[in-house]
């Protein structure tokens, strides 16, 4: 098929872009675009372009420091005046390349210079864990800082914002540009000064709240023109002297799939205190009155869409059970509401799984990464009423002052890109939201990883002594082992078993994660053992120790399917980097948790076919199953991420809150 041209295709993803997704005719058009796009060969005209660039480096390679920075300052020239040819843009990239090497020690490879020029065209690069996705991002940052409207490079957590900004600042300040990284308790003239550097790194959550609270600090001011009238006229009253971001121009997403698209489901809210007495005391008594309920007689519970509903007999019981205490109580539908709610909150969030207890509290823990989010709170009262469920002082709802989805956000950009290691199994989402095509980068070195059909078991118990067997074997070799779990619950039972044999190991989990990055970063020496969640260290790579590539390299076990095979993807993915062996399995059950949500009938039957037998059950049909309901859970996951979108586009529309200026 003919490629299509650059111009022309920039021209079809501006007529396609907007601010509410294409529907009907437009959303046909929209997706033979996307299809269209996935034909042209950008990965090979990456290549040829990135081959081009690595012969640059003879123009550079005899200069001196000083000299080297005189060029830099021509070219930044270049490009501050609107300059940004092709060719312009492959010497940038062959200089960027060169300050590399001498302020690093590390000259990006051709894949890398492939992989920055995928972000610079307004792509999202699939390179796998290992392949200096860090570094790569350093050239098209360069040049957005050179072009002077600021560059964000966005990071999953505070720790690699400031590693990235501290490691890779050597790079950017030799080219003459500042560099800057956004942290969690940071004041906010901190915040101001660090978003006025050529290049900032910050996290998703952060960036996106200063978005939202410079919206508060404007008001009533819906655009720049606006905004430029009342400083004029009103001065510091305007609200203007309090924001901190100087715009949305240009942002390279890391891990995009986890930013774009896993945490995407739940918008961003601002809120603040609303105190309110009688109802704190209702999310107590909703609380009892759910305890009191008989699961079918007076509920039922779906476990696909994580609901729950009353039926006519617990409506009437429910009514009994409040008649003597009036109030909020008396109303029917606001009674039901809050008992579900306490329901939800015992059917579905579970201690050490979507929570942990800390000091008292409610800790939320990121269903993704496995991180704690210490300030997050559920919405609409859940997270009273698993307060109420532990017995621990309920503190008042907060009201909503600002929301905004991470997608809508994130299409405020100018300009955006993203690079992850798994991306193309979500290359039609990131198109229809985005509208950022995936360009898959090949690996520097052949991938030699060794990727072993599933194991699968009837029942969990059967499955977690496999695993502690298979653990077992792969140490007595010498081996390293990496083992990753769903839940922080799930990692801690699989640490009691292994204690229990005698196998010395290391936990990585949301209530232990003081030492992330050093307990990944050690996890592939010699006879290591470690259990992780999914926080696994993204960002961090796992080394192997002397002699262990010649044993057959770091193995990684996943002890259940992930709602997203992107996940479960970006674990196996921790090893085999850069050409080392490696292998990875996982080792499931038809117990599961994805199994029994989103396949529970096929889930039921083959649990009667196999009973409660110990031995392993693996067959063609019951490896579909974990396959079978991880599609589901993926289109489910979708869906409610194009419906948090709408409801944004609703809101702006019919409640007018602004957030379109860039």
């Amino acid at each position: 098929m003919t490629a299509i041209p650059g111009t022309t295709w920039r021209m079809l993803a501006r007529r396609t872009s907007g601010k509410e997704l294409p529907k009907g005719l437009d959303a046909a058009w929209d997706a033979c675009v996307g299809m269209a796009g996935r034909l042209a060969p950008r990965r090979r005209q990456f290549l040829q372009r990135a081959e081009r660039i690595c012969t640059l480096e003879k123009q550079f390679t005899d200069m001196s420091d000083a000299s080297l920075r005189e060029k830099a300052k021509g070219v930044c020239e270049l490009f501050r005046r609107g300059r940004d040819g092709e060719a312009d843009l492959e010497r940038a990239f062959a200089l960027v390349r060169e300050v590399a090497s001498r302020q690093l020690g590390e000259k990006p490879f051709p894949v890398q210079v492939a992989g920055a020029l995928t972000l610079e065209a307004g792509c999202v690069a699939e390179m796998a864990t290992g392949e200096g996705k860090t570094l790569a991002a350093t050239m098209p940052a360069t040049v957005a800082g050179w072009r002077g409207r600021g560059c964000h490079i966005i990071t999953v957590n505070d720790y690699l914002a400031r590693r990235d900004a501290e490691w890779m600042g050597k790079i950017y300040r030799f080219c003459g540009l500042s560099v800057a990284h956004i942290e969690q308790d940071m004041d906010p003239a901190n915040r101001r000064s660090a978003y006025q550097a050529d290049i900032t790194y910050c996290t998703n959550k952060e960036v996106t709240a200063d978005f939202l609270r410079d919206r508060l600090a404007l008001g009533q001011l819906r655009g720049l023109p606006e905004a430029l009238l009342a400083k004029i006229a009103e001065g510091a009253g305007s609200g203007t002297d309090r924001l901190v971001q100087r715009g949305l121009h240009y942002a390279i997403v890391d891990e995009a799939d986890s930013v774009l698209i896993d945490e995407a489901v739940t918008p961003l809210i601002i809120s603040g205190n609303a105190p309110n007495p009688e109802q704190v005391e209702a999310f107590g008594h909703a609380a009892e009155m759910a305890g009191s309920l008989e699961p079918q007689s007076h509920y039922r519970v779906n476990h696909r869409y994580r609901e729950v509903e009353l039926t006519a007999a617990g409506k009437d019981h429910l009514a009994e059970l409040s008649e003597p205490l009036g109030g909020i109580w008396a109303g029917a539908r606001r009674r039901e509401e809050l008992v579900v709610q306490a329901l939800t909150a015992g059917e579905f969030y579970l201690n050490d799984k979507q929570y942990v207890l800390q000091d008292d509290k409610v800790v939320i823990v990121d269903e993704f990464t496995g991180r704690l989010m210490p300030d997050r709170e559920w919405r609409d009262g859940l997270h009273q009423a698993v307060e109420a469920k532990e017995h621990l002082e309920i503190n008042p709802p907060k009201d909503t002052y600002a929301r905004v989805s991470f997608q809508r956000f994130f299409r405020l950009y100018r300009k955006l890109c993203g690079m992850t290691g798994t991306a193309a199994e979500a290359r039609r989402e990131f198109w229809q939201i985005y509208h950022m095509p995936v360009v898959v980068v090949p690996t520097n070195r052949p991938c030699i990883r060794k990727v072993l059909p599933d194991k699968v078991f009837a029942t969990e118990q059967a499955k977690w002594r496999a695993v502690v067997d298979e653990i077992r074997c792969i140490n007595d070799v010498g081996r390293p082992v990496l083992v990753g779990t769903r839940s922080v619950r799930a990692s801690e039972h699989l640490s009691e078993l292994l204690t229990a044999d005698g196998l010395e190991h290391q936990v990585l989990n949301a209530v232990r994660h003081a030492e992330e990055a050093q307990i990944i970063a050690g996890a592939g020496q010699t006879g290591r053992i470690t259990v992780a969640t999914n926080m696994a260290g993204r960002g961090t790579d796992i080394k192997l120790g002397q002699g262990v590539a010649e044993l057959g390299g770091l193995h990684v076990i996943a002890t259940e399917r992930h709602e997203a095979g992107r996940v479960d993807r970006q674990l196996f993915g921790r090893s085999a980097r850069q050409g080392d062996p490696g292998s990875a399995q996982a080792v499931v059950s038809l117990a599961d948790e994805l199994v029994r949500r989103h396949a529970p009938h096929i889930s039921v039957v083959l649990r009667r076919r196999f009973g409660r037998t110990d031995r392993e059950i693996s067959s063609t049909v019951t490896r579909k199953v974990s396959d079978f309901a991880q599609r589901r859970a993926e289109h489910l996951t979708l869906r409610q991420r194009k419906g948090v979108l709408r409801s944004d586009d609703w809101l702006d529309e019919y409640l007018g809150f602004a957030g379109s200026e860039r």
